[in-house]
Protein backbone atom coordinates (compact mmCIF):
# COMPACT_ATOMS: atom_id res chain seq x y z
CA UNK A 1 0.00 0.00 0.00
CA UNK A 2 1.32 3.56 -0.97
CA UNK A 3 1.32 5.89 2.19
CA UNK A 4 0.25 9.24 0.52
CA UNK A 5 0.95 12.34 2.79
CA UNK A 6 -0.88 15.49 1.82
CA UNK A 7 0.81 18.89 3.36
CA UNK A 8 -1.60 21.00 5.13
CA UNK A 9 -0.09 24.40 5.39
CA UNK A 10 -0.88 27.48 7.51
CA UNK A 11 -2.06 30.64 5.50
CA UNK A 12 -4.15 30.86 2.58
CA UNK A 13 -3.98 27.14 0.59
CA UNK A 14 -5.62 25.60 -2.26
CA UNK A 15 -8.48 23.65 -0.61
CA UNK A 16 -9.60 22.22 -3.44
CA UNK A 17 -6.21 20.81 -3.94
CA UNK A 18 -6.73 19.27 -0.66
CA UNK A 19 -9.66 17.94 -0.98
CA UNK A 20 -9.63 17.12 -4.32
CA UNK A 21 -6.73 15.04 -3.91
CA UNK A 22 -8.02 12.99 -0.95
CA UNK A 23 -11.23 12.31 -2.82
CA UNK A 24 -10.07 11.27 -5.84
CA UNK A 25 -7.07 8.81 -4.33
CA UNK A 26 -9.74 7.36 -1.77
CA UNK A 27 -12.02 7.14 -5.22
CA UNK A 28 -9.24 4.34 -6.49
CA UNK A 29 -9.18 2.00 -3.52
CA UNK A 30 -13.42 1.87 -4.04
CA UNK A 31 -12.97 1.32 -7.72
CA UNK A 32 -10.56 -1.56 -6.80
CA UNK A 33 -12.59 -3.07 -4.02
CA UNK A 34 -15.40 -2.89 -6.71
CA UNK A 35 -12.42 -4.81 -9.11
CA UNK A 36 -12.26 -7.62 -6.04
CA UNK A 37 -8.53 -5.63 -5.55
CA UNK A 38 -7.00 -4.47 -1.98
CA UNK A 39 -7.16 -0.84 -1.62
CA UNK A 40 -3.86 1.01 -2.70
CA UNK A 41 -3.41 4.11 -0.82
CA UNK A 42 -3.42 5.12 2.77
CA UNK A 43 -4.08 9.22 2.77
CA UNK A 44 -3.34 11.17 5.10
CA UNK A 45 -3.28 15.04 5.53
CA UNK A 46 0.04 15.98 7.26
CA UNK A 47 0.48 19.14 9.15
CA UNK A 48 2.66 21.29 11.30
CA UNK A 49 -0.11 22.17 13.93
CA UNK A 50 -3.28 19.77 14.32
CA UNK A 51 -5.56 22.38 13.17
CA UNK A 52 -4.98 24.83 10.19
CA UNK A 53 -7.12 27.97 9.50
CA UNK A 54 -7.49 28.09 6.03
CA UNK A 55 -8.95 31.57 3.82
CA UNK A 56 -8.88 34.55 6.88
CA UNK A 57 -10.93 31.31 8.97
CA UNK A 58 -13.39 30.86 6.60
CA UNK A 59 -12.29 27.05 6.38
CA UNK A 60 -10.88 24.80 8.63
CA UNK A 61 -8.58 21.69 8.54
CA UNK A 62 -7.87 19.10 10.98
CA UNK A 63 -4.21 17.00 10.22
CA UNK A 64 -4.51 13.31 10.44
CA UNK A 65 -1.08 13.23 11.77
CA UNK A 66 1.86 15.88 11.84
CA UNK A 67 4.94 15.76 10.28
CA UNK A 68 7.33 14.44 12.97
CA UNK A 69 4.75 11.24 13.26
CA UNK A 70 5.02 10.33 9.75
CA UNK A 71 8.77 8.51 9.61
CA UNK A 72 8.07 6.82 5.93
CA UNK A 73 5.67 8.00 3.26
CA UNK A 74 5.55 7.49 0.10
CA UNK A 75 4.66 10.53 -1.91
CA UNK A 76 4.38 14.26 -0.62
CA UNK A 77 1.80 16.58 -2.39
CA UNK A 78 2.28 19.89 -1.84
CA UNK A 79 -1.28 21.96 -2.58
CA UNK A 80 -1.17 25.64 -3.85
CA UNK A 81 0.32 28.31 -1.30
CA UNK A 82 -1.03 32.36 -1.82
CA UNK A 83 1.58 34.07 0.01
CA UNK A 84 4.35 36.25 -0.45
CA UNK A 85 8.32 33.86 -0.46
CA UNK A 86 8.71 35.38 3.17
CA UNK A 87 5.00 34.77 4.84
CA UNK A 88 5.37 31.46 3.09
CA UNK A 89 8.40 30.22 4.68
CA UNK A 90 7.75 31.95 8.08
CA UNK A 91 4.23 30.08 8.02
CA UNK A 92 5.71 26.52 6.73
CA UNK A 93 9.27 26.52 6.66
CA UNK A 94 8.91 23.68 9.72
CA UNK A 95 7.76 21.71 6.32
CA UNK A 96 10.90 21.56 4.27
CA UNK A 97 13.82 19.31 6.36
CA UNK A 98 10.70 16.96 6.58
CA UNK A 99 10.36 16.88 2.77
CA UNK A 100 13.87 16.66 1.97
CA UNK A 101 14.50 14.00 4.43
CA UNK A 102 11.62 12.07 3.32
CA UNK A 103 12.74 12.36 -0.39
CA UNK A 104 16.18 11.13 -0.03
CA UNK A 105 14.61 8.24 1.88
CA UNK A 106 12.51 7.04 -1.16
CA UNK A 107 9.38 9.75 -1.29
CA UNK A 108 8.13 10.96 -4.37
CA UNK A 109 7.16 14.73 -4.16
CA UNK A 110 4.35 16.80 -6.29
CA UNK A 111 3.78 20.04 -6.10
CA UNK A 112 0.53 21.88 -7.54
CA UNK A 113 0.41 25.23 -9.34
CA UNK A 114 2.35 27.33 -7.59
CA UNK A 115 3.13 25.01 -4.88
CA UNK A 116 6.09 24.92 -7.24
CA UNK A 117 7.87 28.20 -5.37
CA UNK A 118 7.64 26.10 -2.20
CA UNK A 119 9.15 22.80 -3.60
CA UNK A 120 12.07 25.26 -5.23
CA UNK A 121 12.87 26.78 -1.89
CA UNK A 122 13.75 23.30 -1.29
CA UNK A 123 16.54 22.78 -3.00
CA UNK A 124 14.98 19.69 -4.85
CA UNK A 125 14.00 21.46 -8.19
CA UNK A 126 17.73 22.76 -9.25
CA UNK A 127 18.41 21.42 -12.39
CA UNK A 128 15.05 19.90 -12.97
CA UNK A 129 12.15 20.81 -15.29
CA UNK A 130 8.83 22.25 -13.56
CA UNK A 131 5.55 23.64 -14.10
CA UNK A 132 3.57 26.45 -12.47
CA UNK A 133 0.88 28.43 -13.14
CA UNK A 134 1.34 30.44 -16.43
CA UNK A 135 0.36 33.83 -14.90
CA UNK A 136 3.52 33.57 -12.61
CA UNK A 137 5.96 31.85 -14.60
CA UNK A 138 7.98 35.65 -14.83
CA UNK A 139 8.20 35.46 -11.03
CA UNK A 140 9.37 32.04 -10.71
CA UNK A 141 12.37 32.20 -13.13
CA UNK A 142 13.41 35.44 -11.51
CA UNK A 143 13.47 34.17 -8.05
CA UNK A 144 14.72 30.44 -9.14
CA UNK A 145 16.99 30.36 -12.29
CA UNK A 146 18.70 27.19 -11.49
CA UNK A 147 15.35 25.68 -12.07
CA UNK A 148 14.54 24.78 -15.83
CA UNK A 149 10.35 26.14 -15.93
CA UNK A 150 8.51 24.71 -18.96
CA UNK A 151 5.33 27.38 -18.72
CA UNK A 152 3.57 25.41 -21.24
CA UNK A 153 3.86 22.25 -19.55
CA UNK A 154 0.55 20.80 -17.57
CA UNK A 155 2.93 17.99 -15.97
CA UNK A 156 6.47 17.27 -15.66
CA UNK A 157 8.10 14.51 -14.09
CA UNK A 158 12.20 13.81 -13.21
CA UNK A 159 13.47 11.99 -10.86
CA UNK A 160 10.61 11.27 -8.35
CA UNK A 161 9.66 14.87 -8.80
CA UNK A 162 6.21 15.92 -10.18
CA UNK A 163 4.69 19.62 -11.01
CA UNK A 164 1.13 20.72 -12.29
CA UNK A 165 0.30 23.84 -14.65
CA UNK A 166 -2.31 25.70 -13.03
CA UNK A 167 -4.68 25.58 -10.81
CA UNK A 168 -7.31 22.81 -11.57
CA UNK A 169 -4.38 20.81 -14.06
CA UNK A 170 -3.73 19.06 -10.26
CA UNK A 171 -6.29 16.92 -11.71
CA UNK A 172 -4.37 16.24 -14.55
CA UNK A 173 -1.48 15.11 -12.62
CA UNK A 174 -3.64 13.08 -10.06
CA UNK A 175 -4.89 10.98 -12.65
CA UNK A 176 -1.17 10.59 -13.70
CA UNK A 177 0.12 9.56 -11.02
CA UNK A 178 -2.82 7.34 -10.13
CA UNK A 179 -2.07 5.97 -14.07
CA UNK A 180 1.39 5.29 -12.63
CA UNK A 181 0.34 3.17 -9.60
CA UNK A 182 -2.55 1.54 -10.38
CA UNK A 183 -2.68 1.08 -13.72
CA UNK A 184 -4.36 3.03 -17.45
CA UNK A 185 -7.91 1.05 -16.68
CA UNK A 186 -8.11 2.29 -13.24
CA UNK A 187 -7.05 6.17 -14.71
CA UNK A 188 -9.58 6.21 -17.12
CA UNK A 189 -12.07 5.17 -14.74
CA UNK A 190 -11.28 7.75 -12.38
CA UNK A 191 -11.01 10.29 -15.32
CA UNK A 192 -14.36 9.31 -16.04
CA UNK A 193 -15.98 9.68 -12.68
CA UNK A 194 -14.30 13.27 -12.60
CA UNK A 195 -14.73 14.22 -16.04
CA UNK A 196 -10.93 15.06 -16.51
CA UNK A 197 -9.68 15.48 -20.17
CA UNK A 198 -6.81 12.56 -19.27
CA UNK A 199 -4.39 13.35 -21.85
CA UNK A 200 -4.32 16.88 -21.63
CA UNK A 201 -0.44 17.80 -21.61
CA UNK A 202 -0.28 21.78 -22.56
CA UNK A 203 -1.89 24.80 -20.18
CA UNK A 204 -0.61 27.32 -23.62
CA UNK A 205 -4.40 27.65 -24.73
CA UNK A 206 -5.18 29.29 -21.77
CA UNK A 207 -1.68 31.57 -21.28
CA UNK A 208 -3.31 35.22 -21.67
CA UNK A 209 0.69 37.09 -22.86
CA UNK A 210 0.93 40.21 -20.49
CA UNK A 211 4.59 40.85 -21.28
CA UNK A 212 7.09 40.81 -19.16
CA UNK A 213 8.11 44.29 -17.56
CA UNK A 214 8.99 43.61 -13.91
CA UNK A 215 12.69 44.50 -14.70
CA UNK A 216 14.83 47.82 -15.06
CA UNK A 217 16.33 47.62 -18.22
CA UNK A 218 14.52 50.98 -20.03
CA UNK A 219 15.61 50.51 -23.22
CA UNK A 220 14.31 47.24 -23.27
CA UNK A 221 11.38 48.16 -21.46
CA UNK A 222 9.92 50.81 -24.26
CA UNK A 223 11.49 48.31 -27.41
CA UNK A 224 9.01 45.99 -25.33
CA UNK A 225 5.79 49.06 -26.07
CA UNK A 226 7.42 50.19 -29.58
CA UNK A 227 6.50 45.79 -30.19
CA UNK A 228 3.01 45.93 -28.70
CA UNK A 229 2.26 49.20 -30.19
CA UNK A 230 2.92 48.41 -33.83
CA UNK A 231 2.86 44.37 -34.35
CA UNK A 232 0.79 44.95 -37.70
CA UNK A 233 3.78 46.54 -39.16
CA UNK A 234 7.59 44.46 -39.98
CA UNK A 235 9.47 45.16 -37.00
CA UNK A 236 13.01 44.09 -37.02
CA UNK A 237 16.01 43.57 -34.67
CA UNK A 238 18.03 45.90 -36.24
CA UNK A 239 15.25 48.27 -36.60
CA UNK A 240 14.27 48.53 -32.67
CA UNK A 241 18.54 48.42 -32.15
CA UNK A 242 18.99 51.17 -34.01
CA UNK A 243 16.19 53.12 -32.60
CA UNK A 244 17.24 52.59 -28.94
CA UNK A 245 20.94 53.10 -29.91
CA UNK A 246 21.89 49.58 -28.69
CA UNK A 247 24.19 47.27 -31.00
CA UNK A 248 22.45 44.07 -32.52
CA UNK A 249 23.91 41.36 -30.02
CA UNK A 250 23.62 43.70 -26.91
CA UNK A 251 20.23 44.42 -27.56
CA UNK A 252 19.31 40.48 -28.59
CA UNK A 253 21.57 39.62 -25.16
CA UNK A 254 19.51 42.08 -23.05
CA UNK A 255 16.01 41.57 -24.65
CA UNK A 256 16.34 37.91 -23.48
CA UNK A 257 17.91 38.46 -20.21
CA UNK A 258 14.67 40.98 -19.48
CA UNK A 259 12.19 38.93 -20.73
CA UNK A 260 13.06 35.56 -21.23
CA UNK A 261 12.23 35.93 -24.84
CA UNK A 262 14.25 36.55 -27.98
CA UNK A 263 12.72 39.40 -30.16
CA UNK A 264 11.49 37.12 -32.49
CA UNK A 265 9.62 35.00 -29.45
CA UNK A 266 8.13 38.54 -28.12
CA UNK A 267 6.97 39.69 -31.75
CA UNK A 268 5.44 36.46 -32.63
CA UNK A 269 3.53 35.94 -29.34
CA UNK A 270 2.23 40.22 -29.08
CA UNK A 271 0.95 39.32 -32.69
CA UNK A 272 -0.75 35.92 -31.94
CA UNK A 273 -2.30 37.40 -28.46
CA UNK A 274 -3.70 40.02 -30.48
CA UNK A 275 -5.32 36.81 -32.63
CA UNK A 276 -6.43 35.19 -30.22
CA UNK A 277 -8.42 38.19 -28.75
CA UNK A 278 -10.02 38.87 -32.39
CA UNK A 279 -10.79 35.21 -32.89
CA UNK A 280 -12.40 35.10 -29.45
CA UNK A 281 -14.65 37.93 -30.55
CA UNK A 282 -16.27 38.78 -33.45
CA UNK A 283 -17.03 36.80 -37.07
CA UNK A 284 -13.74 37.49 -38.92
CA UNK A 285 -12.32 34.23 -40.20
CA UNK A 286 -8.82 33.44 -39.64
CA UNK A 287 -7.42 35.07 -43.09
CA UNK A 288 -9.00 38.23 -42.12
CA UNK A 289 -7.49 38.16 -38.28
CA UNK A 290 -4.00 36.86 -39.77
CA UNK A 291 -3.88 39.98 -42.10
CA UNK A 292 -4.77 42.53 -39.45
CA UNK A 293 -2.06 41.09 -36.96
CA UNK A 294 0.84 41.32 -39.69
CA UNK A 295 0.86 37.91 -41.30
CA UNK A 296 0.43 37.52 -45.04
CA UNK A 297 1.94 33.74 -44.98
CA UNK A 298 -0.98 31.88 -44.37
CA UNK A 299 1.26 28.62 -42.89
CA UNK A 300 3.87 30.70 -40.85
CA UNK A 301 0.53 32.33 -39.26
CA UNK A 302 -1.20 28.98 -38.36
CA UNK A 303 2.63 26.82 -37.80
CA UNK A 304 3.32 30.03 -35.31
CA UNK A 305 -0.38 29.81 -33.61
CA UNK A 306 -0.68 26.27 -32.77
CA UNK A 307 2.95 26.16 -31.52
CA UNK A 308 2.48 29.40 -29.11
CA UNK A 309 -1.32 28.32 -28.21
CA UNK A 310 -1.21 24.34 -28.52
CA UNK A 311 -4.12 24.75 -31.07
CA UNK A 312 -5.10 25.69 -34.90
CA UNK A 313 -6.46 29.34 -34.77
CA UNK A 314 -9.60 27.35 -36.16
CA UNK A 315 -9.44 25.12 -33.45
CA UNK A 316 -8.95 27.90 -30.81
CA UNK A 317 -12.11 30.10 -32.20
CA UNK A 318 -14.25 27.21 -32.18
CA UNK A 319 -12.96 26.58 -28.68
CA UNK A 320 -13.46 30.24 -26.80
CA UNK A 321 -16.13 32.20 -29.94
CA UNK A 322 -19.71 31.21 -28.57
CA UNK A 323 -20.77 32.77 -32.16
CA UNK A 324 -18.09 31.44 -34.48
CA UNK A 325 -19.01 30.53 -38.17
CA UNK A 326 -17.63 27.57 -40.30
CA UNK A 327 -15.26 28.65 -43.00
Amino acid sequence: MKHVSILVPRGHTSVVNIEGTHQMLNEVNSVLKNMGKPPLFKVELVGISKETSQRNGLFKIDADVLINDVKKTDLIIIPAIHADAKTMMKNNGAFIPWVIKQYKAGAEVASFCIASFFLASTGLLNGKQCATHWSAANDFRNIFPEVNLVDDKIITEEDGIYTSGGAYSFTNLVVYLIEKYAGRDVAVMIAKMFMIDIDRVSQSPFIIFKGQKEHDDEPIKQAQEYIENNFEEKITIDQLASMFALGRRNMERRFKKATANTVTEYIQRVKIEAAKKNLEKGRKNVNEVMYEVGYSDTKAFRTIFKRITGLSPIEYRSKYNRDAIAI
